[in-house]
């Protein structure tokens, strides 16, 4: 590795980068090394890049805006295509759920290859302390898949989650808040290293209605967009209220409808899409709130859906929004700092990067950053073990038996992908 750029850095060196129309790879997610890879893909398109150059670790959001702006300032660029989102100088992110309760760190990383398609366009980009411009030369090994997987309970075995989830009811209905979000986790282990690029392959196969991604050690695939910037648009996807599919298309239907008509969802989405609008309300204007939420199908669940949209003025980045909307209602709570509080003190593990912002920032401030949820972290000390995460809102009418079935189906994906 040469040169890498970290915040310890006072004064980083020039970066160049050079972007190059190509033609298409295939499968982005087959040409990924199993080192410092990462990846943010949907339906065949997105982005995948491996090596570092440059690399922050933020005490939170607004820091890494900051570090990312300050970057680009400093870059030269080279790009044989008009600008695509995405395109170009650019960096994969992940951030950490609440810093305040937490021992990880969040980071955003300039790989040194990157590799894109988007809007039926195929681009490499190469970055480092000078131009370079070198052939798309694919060192990946096939992806090994995990061996003699066992799972054990994380912080809190069901029956002690299902407590934890009845005391969040009682505060609720003394009227200590209105909504919380209590997660759990789950140990799975692998007699070997544990190749994240099996996981990734696996979930955007299944789950292509889904943003997979990958970016140190966290793999997953979430359908929760906390907001896309792309040239002023704002879209930012809410996700509440869930329902287990049953496997049977007839059966399914009558769900997704009796889903449309539970007062608990409804509820329960109702706050997490006004904490959206509220957040973006003094950033955004042309605001866009649908009246009421439809039902997105997934493989394995049924959600209560609502698609926000608004137009955001130049100097608002896609990171600059992200802080303004971490935490929502939909993984927090509502009031935000009341259900902070209460996660901290019910769910006894830590969240570490689960349920906080991950996606792409590019040059000029567009970028993806989705929730991320249906997802495990690689451990960086025993690469053999993968916590996986699992969250459900908890209102006044919540049922703790239904709420652990709930988590049991949202663990669904990444168990399947583990083989």
């Amino acid at each position: 590795m040469t040169d890498v750029v970290t915040t310890a850095d006072p004064k980083p060196p020039r970066l160049y980068a050079r972007t190059t129309e190509i033609d298409d790879p295939g499968p982005l997610v087959g040409l990924l090394p199993e080192q410092d890879a990462y990846a943010w893909v949907r339906r065949g398109e997105g982005m995948i890049g491996w090596g570092e150059v440059a690399r922050c670790k933020p005490a939170d959001i607004a820091d890494a805006e900051q570090w990312w702006t300050g970057l680009v300032a400093q870059v030269v660029s080279v790009s044989s295509l008009e600008h695509i989102p995405g395109s170009g100088f650019m960096a994969f992110g992940s951030f950490v759920f609440d810093p305040s309760n937490s021992s990880a760190r969040s980071t955003l990383v300039v790989p040194r290859t990157i590799l894109g398609r988007r809007q039926g366009r195929c681009w490499l980009t190469q970055i480092g302390t000078s131009f370079v411009h070198e052939g798309l030369a694919s060192t990946s090994s096939p992806p090994r898949a995990p061996r003699n997987v066992s799972y054990a309970d994380g912080g809190l075995t069901g029956p002690r989650w299902e407590a934890a989830v009845a005391e969040a009811v009682q505060r609720i209905t003394a009227g200590e808040l209105e909504k919380v979000v209590l997660a759990r986790d789950l140990v799975a282990r692998a007699e070997e290293p544990i190749d994240a690029r099996w996981i990734l392959a696996r979930l955007a196969e299944r789950y292509e209605r889904c943003w997979s991604y990958l970016v140190d050690g966290l793999v997953g695939a979430t359908p929760e967009m906390l907001l896309r910037r792309e040239n002023g648009l704002v879209t930012s996807r809410v996700l509440a209220g869930t329902i287990q599919r049953s496997g049977d298309n007839v059966r399914d239907l009558a769900l997704a409808a009796a889903l449309g008509r539970s007062s608990k969802d409804l509820e329960e989405h109702e706050y997490a899409v006004a904490s959206v609008a509220d957040a973006l309300a003094p950033y955004c204007s042309g605001m866009n709130v649908p009246d009421a939420p439809y039902v997105l199908e997934l493989p394995n669940v049924l959600h209560l859906a609502t698609d926000v949209t608004a137009v955001a003025g130049p100097e608002r980045t896609s990171l600059g929004l992200a802080a303004a909307l971490h935490p929502s209602a939909a993984v927090c709570g509502t009031p935000t700092e009341t259900a902070r509080r209460t996660i901290a003190e019910l769910e006894h593990l830590d969240r570490e990067r689960y349920a906080g912002p991950v996606g792409w920032i590019d040059a000029q401030g567009d970028g993806e950053w989705g929730i991320a949820l249906r997802c495990g972290l690689i451990d960086d000390t025993d690469p053999r073990q993968i916590r996986l995460y699992a969250g459900c809102g908890v209102v006044a009418g919540s049922d703790p038996e239904a709420e652990l079935t709930e988590s049991n189906a949202k663990l669904v994906p990444m168990r399947d992908a583990l083989g």
